[in-house]
């Protein structure tokens, strides 16, 4: 089955569609593309006059307001004002689950209470960042994470508040195939880039494996398409069609697109 190149990319940043605002960042064992993305999406919302509710490790949400001070953003005036609020993964997690599975109750009750609230202050608007799916994906709790993605959209709907989710998935692992992620691309709107210097590098490698043949396999990579899934960036997209279509060959394509990018770092 030919699957992959969405037509439309997803935005430079987490904030460019104000109406279809649920973003995934997909960002491996590397900090740097998580802590980057985060905080500048943060600092947009707080410069907009927008509150932020922030659900994280202790280590991540250290590392944002880190970010963020350097970025000018003035993290601790937005603590102290109350437009910036900041959870703990694992307790806010403690709160709604039961027996192993997220409880819409107990969701609501915790994590809509918090959101509902911040929106009511703030007419500018309010932008979510969680990790919490991500908890439970890197404990191999799949179907707990898509039910919390799912338990999101049902809160989120019709309020037009941004929700940025972050997995801790390589897309140039063996993880990042169309089966494996298939239902946390259905949860969002939008998959964000994991690094600038990846489609280069793809591209690179892909010419280096696959010689002439190279263009074809564009062609039909750009022809096929999974419109029930999340915008993609060209680079992602293409990763997950040749893990689909071309087994043999992706392997050692993605091995020397990882070089590339390590390099470009």
């Amino acid at each position: 089955m030919l699957l992959g190149m969405h037509s439309s990319a997803a935005p430079e940043g987490p904030t460019e569609d104000p109406h279809a605002g649920h973003f995934v960042l997909m960002y491996g064992c590397d900090q740097q593309p998580l802590v980057r993305g985060v905080a500048h999406y943060l600092a947009e919302g707080l410069e907009r006059g927008e509150s932020a509710v922030v659900i994280a490790t202790r280590l991540h949400a250290d590392a944002f307001v880190a970010r963020l001070g350097a970025l000018g953003a003035r993290p601790y005036a937005a603590i102290a004002d109350g437009r910036l609020v900041i959870h703990d993964a694992e307790e806010t997690l403690a709160r709604f689950v039961v027996d192993g599975q997220p409880d819409w109750n107990a969701f609501e009750q915790s994590v809509g209470t918090i959101v509902s609230e911040l929106r009511a202050a703030t007419p500018a608007g309010v932008r979510a960042y969680g990790e919490m799916v991500g908890v439970l994906w890197e404990a191999g709790r799949y179907t707990a994470a898509i039910r919390l993605e799912e338990f999101w959209n049902t809160l989120l709907l019709g309020t037009g508040i941004k929700l940025f989710c972050a997995y801790p998935i390589d897309v140039c692992g063996d993880a990042f195939t169309p089966a494996e992620i298939d239902a946390v691309m259905c949860a969002h709107t939008h998959l964000l880039p994991s690094r600038p210097s990846l489609e280069a590098a793809l591209e690179r490698a892909m010419s280096d494996v696959l010689g002439a043949s190279v263009t074809s396999v564009r062609t039909l990579a750009e022809d096929a398409a999974r419109p029930a899934w999340a915008a993609m960036p060209r680079a992602e997209s293409m990763i997950l069609w040749l893990r689909d279509n071309l087994p043999a060959h992706s392997g050692a394509i993605l091995a020397r697109a990882r070089e590339y990018t390590q390099r470009a770092a």
